[in-house]
């Protein structure tokens, strides 16, 4: 307690030095809140808009599907898969759905694309783009068993319109090529032309019908979480309720979205190194403060170690004048962050000017307001990693501080 407060005076002796020197480690924090909840806001946003994209934060299905997405892989108990799903705590929704490959056709005019047979009774906005974004129309009901939800962009290549028919075409259980006739109900526009041109939303009934599925078969379930950072351990749950199942595999977002996986893992290595080079530059600050003032009070540590300080409480008094420094560094960072992260997770800053509507990473649509999301694992590794390296810059300086003589340091003085 005594070298603590004797540390603390020493800091006080300088406060000029010693306040730059916290402003350092305060803007050091500064820049990595920055950097760590930019990330945390934009991976979160990504990863969710993929989720509701159709295959969830976890999705169940055939073994062989996501090497091979056929029609023909497909889950035969999907329904008893999805009642099973909704029993564990921080599952919010889960879907049943069928998705495939067919060629649609309107008029004379045909394209090839996605389909994603939907049961409306389950879906709902939240869990679903697509409904999220209708510009025109509704989702087909219950009940209507030939109505289609188009994309704007496939609308405008085959001139539909809300009640025009659109014939799709898809490969069944046996391999024959079947044909089916739906009418436009719906019309969405996602802001990506690649989505807006190719998906297109079906009845889950008609399609099972058409390809000879049974009657709780269908592709995968997409089960969405509260919280994307649980996939892991709701899947270990799942999979051990399922684990009497061989025929059916549970996949995380980032199993089944490998790229965006992959995007988001680069991005935030990147986000990493940055911050350690930053903080490196702000050690060396630090470091090069502590050494000035041991190095000015060489004669002051020396009459110390004369009268019976040992050299360890040498040392132990220049690491608690870096601790004092760490800890200051963080108020002050706490104090000249908070009004800037306030407004970035309310406000943010638009960049939709500079990028365009249509912009997507990895196959999954931007959001171009910058926001920041600051979890809380990442505050306190924030924290820790400013904190330890403070403790750091100063372990050079206190040992230097504490390995010569007494009569060495008197000599300098």
């Amino acid at each position: 307690m005594q070298l603590a407060t004797m540390a603390w005076r020493t800091l006080m002796r300088n406060k000029r030095r010693s306040v730059i020197t916290a402003f350092s480690v305060a803007f050091g924090v500064l820049l990595s809140v920055t950097f760590t909840a930019s990330g945390d806001y934009a991976y979160t946003n990504m990863i969710n808009t993929s989720a509701v994209m159709g295959l969830g934060h976890l999705s169940v299905e055939h073994p062989d599907y996501q090497d091979t997405p056929t029609l023909d892989k497909r889950l035969l108990e999907a329904e008893a898969v999805r009642q099973r799903a909704l029993q564990i705590p921080g599952v919010t929704a889960a879907q049943v759905r069928i998705m495939g490959q067919a060629m649609f056709a309107g008029g004379a005019k045909s394209v090839g694309g996605v389909f994603i047979a939907i049961d409306p009774a389950q879906e709902t906005p939240a869990h679903n783009i697509f409904l999220r974004t209708l510009i025109a129309g509704q989702c087909f009901s219950l009940g209507e068993e030939h109505g289609v939800v188009v994309g704007a962009r496939m609308a405008e290549k085959l001139n539909l319109r809300l009640g025009k028919k659109l014939v799709f075409t898809m490969t069944d259980t046996n391999g024959e090529l079947v044909s089916e006739l739906g009418r436009v109900s719906g019309i969405f526009k996602t802001g990506d032309d690649s989505v807006d041109g190719g998906v297109v939303l079906l009845p889950l009934a008609l399609v099972r019908r058409g390809l000879g599925y049974e009657p709780t078969a269908a592709s995968l379930v997409a089960i969405f979480l509260n919280d994307h950072r649980q996939a892991e351990s709701v899947k270990g749950t799942l999979a051990r309720f399922l684990a009497r199942s061989k025929e059916i595999t549970v996949l995380t977002w980032q199993e089944s979205q490998a790229d965006l996986a992959g995007l988001i893992g680069v991005d935030r290595l990147f986000s990493y190194l940055l911050q350690f080079l930053v903080g490196l530059v702000i050690a060396a600050g630090i470091m090069n403060t502590l050494l000035m003032s041991v190095m000015e009070r060489q004669r002051e540590f020396g009459i110390m170690m004369a009268l019976g300080m040992m050299p360890g409480q040498v040392v132990r008094l220049v690491l608690l004048e870096s601790c004092w420094l760490g800890i200051l560094g963080l108020i002050l960072g706490v104090v000249i962050t908070t009004p800037w992260f306030l407004y970035m997770a309310t406000v943010g800053l638009d960049f939709s000017a500079q990028i365009g509507e249509d912009y997507s990473a990895g196959g999954v649509l931007v959001d171009p307001v910058m926001k920041f999301r600051l979890y809380r694992e990442s505050a306190l590794c924030i924290a820790g990693a400013v904190f330890s390296l403070t403790l750091v810059a100063g372990i050079f300086p206190a040992f230097k501080a504490g390995r010569t003589t007494p009569v060495e340091n008197l000599k300098q003085g």
